[in-house]
């Protein structure tokens, strides 16, 4: 759907919905006070076939406030839409056939997706259902079937065991990102890293009984390690939720929504040395959330509002100057290769030779001593060849290495002058939808957004318990906050935002927040 049609409907839609209550202009918003009900449902999303450890599922938990009806659906899977394996027009045909059926406004569905890296996007491998859109739909129906009256209480944790930030900080003032593409930089060139948001936000829903209903939680850090089999997960998300899912009982659902990850990801998760698996990381956020989650207090409220708007991003237009840079800069490094004698056979025995025993590595000691004492220099001339040689292909192997992170820049950059240049103009539409349950904020954005970003949010927030879900409602690549910008890496490479987008996101989001 255009943006063009998209507007042509909500207007549409906003007649329709100013017969029933208040309008704010340029939002669509509105707000009933009556109890909030709740509905969950789920449906497995995973083929019947393949390596598949454990299942994909969408899960769905709809709101309801009198007329207001609010959805949000939840799944195991790197985007919605754009990469990966959810087709670019998922999140419009789902949303209009919710509204169709159930009478939900199209506007007030969240769809979200985990970022999980290993839902068979990275092995090309497609590891999910071709009906993923009706069992989609099925499992919102559920949802509004099994609606009741509960109660709402929220809370925060904090977990910092499996969390860290990517982007390395380099002596020269630049980051490097932690990436399987590219080698890691010398230890001799990091001087540090960036930081997380340790914060996990928690919205626990129980029926009137006290028993528990939902419990959705919200958390930032990139599905990346997957399992030692190396088939299909849901990653740490996945775990955590069945772990919560299965300890609370009473049919009650764990929603995973992912917070501000774009620059942050699991420990260890280049380690050659172990079997990577994300089990315990879910272990360790599942037992942090039930705990939690056990503490916080649930209380009836009629709180239940939604905001959903369209707001316009810079594009950035410096794709041309950094790929001339980059081009300079490779020409440079492969012209520094000439003259290099030794190859991989003779450079191994040599370097080897030279590490065992620097002062004597030619031949025993003894010799060097007879040259000595005969005045001759013939190993010692022969050392200092060797060393030059050997040098130079270790200087080799560096350029290699920086070579292959030009390159890596350059595919993506290329990538994303093409996605810019498509959209025709020097802004992007984006969606962002805001939802308040009771105390708890929830914002969204269709991003990789940085954890500074998310930081960021919550400090301008009035409300003490507000959170980012990101890789909500489409998904437009990464969105490094400002000051990454100036210090570049892989996120910024990849990326079709100018700058200046940070500035406009918070202001348009926190008019939203204050809608709510």
């Amino acid at each position: 759907m255009t943006l063009k049609e998209k507007i042509a409907g909500r207007k549409r839609r906003n007649a329709k919905i100013i017969l029933l209550l208040f309008i704010s202009l340029f939002f669509s918003h509105y707000e009933v006070m009556a109890q909030i009900k709740a509905g969950t449902g789920k449906s497995n999303i995973t083929t019947d076939s393949g390596n598949i450890n454990d299942s994909l599922y969408v899960k769905t938990l709809v709101l309801e406030n009198g007329e207001l009806k609010i959805a949000i659906i939840t799944m195991d899977v790197v985007a919605i839409g754009t990469i990966g394996n959810i087709p670019d027009d998922f999140l419009h045909d789902v949303r209009n056939e919710i509204e169709e059926k159930f009478g939900i406004d199209r506007d007030h569905v969240l769809v979200s997706a985990s970022h999980n890296h290993h839902d068979g996007f990275l092995t090309g491998e497609n590891s999910l259902r071709d009906d993923i859109r009706e069992r989609t739909v099925s499992a919102l129906g559920r949802a509004i079937l099994n609606l009741e009256p509960v109660k709402i209480g929220v809370g925060t944790s904090f977990e910092d065991r499996f969390a860290m930030n990517r982007r390395i900080n380099l002596k020269n003032g630049k980051v490097f990102t932690i990436r399987h593409a590219n080698p890691n930089m010398p230890d001799e060139e990091i001087t540090g890293l960036g930081e997380i948001d340790p914060e996990i936000g928690i919205l626990k829903i129980d029926r009137l009984d006290g028993t528990p209903k939902a419990v959705l939680y919200n958390y930032g850090c990139h599905p990346y390690t997957g399992v030692p089999n190396k088939g299909v997960t849901a990653e740490y998300p996945g775990f955590a939720s069945r772990l919560i899912e299965e300890q609370l009982g009473q049919g009650a659902l764990a929603f995973f929504l992912q917070g501000a990850a774009g620059d942050i990801t699991e420990i260890m998760y280049k380690d050659v040395n172990h079997p990577r698996d994300s089990e315990p990381f879910g272990q360790m956020l599942g037992l942090n959330v039930l705990n939690r989650t056990r503490e916080i207090a649930t209380c009836e409220t009629k709180r239940l509002s939604v905001v959903n708007k369209v707001i316009y991003l810079p594009l950035r237009s410096d794709f041309a100057s950094n790929l001339n840079a980059l081009e300079m800069e490779t020409q440079i490094l492969l012209d520094s290769l000439r003259s290099t004698s030794l190859n991989l056979k003779t450079f191994l025995p040599l370097y080897l030779k030279y590490k065992i025993s620097e002062s004597y590595p030619s031949y025993y000691k003894y010799l060097y001593l007879d040259e000595e004492k005969k005045g001759t220099e013939d190993f010692k001339k022969l050392d200092e060849s060797n060393r030059r040689d050997i040098d130079k292909y270790i200087r080799n192997i560096h350029i290699m290495e920086r070579l292959s992170h030009i390159r890596e820049d350059i595919y993506w950059l290329k990538l994303r002058k093409e996605l810019a240049n498509k959209t025709g103009g020097t802004s992007i539409p984006v969606e962002i939808l805001g939802i308040r349950i009771g105390d708890f904020i929830l914002v969204s954005f269709p991003g990789e957004a940085f954890a500074a970003v998310g930081l960021s949010i919550k400090k301008m927030s009035p409300y003490p318990f507000t959170f980012l879900s990101a890789y909500s409602n489409g998904y437009i690549h990464y969105a490094p906050d400002k000051e990454a910008f100036q210090k570049g890496g892989y996120e910024v490479t990849n990326c079709i935002l100018a700058p200046e987008w940070q500035e406009t996101y918070e202001k348009e989001i926190l008019r939203v927040i204050k809608q709510l």
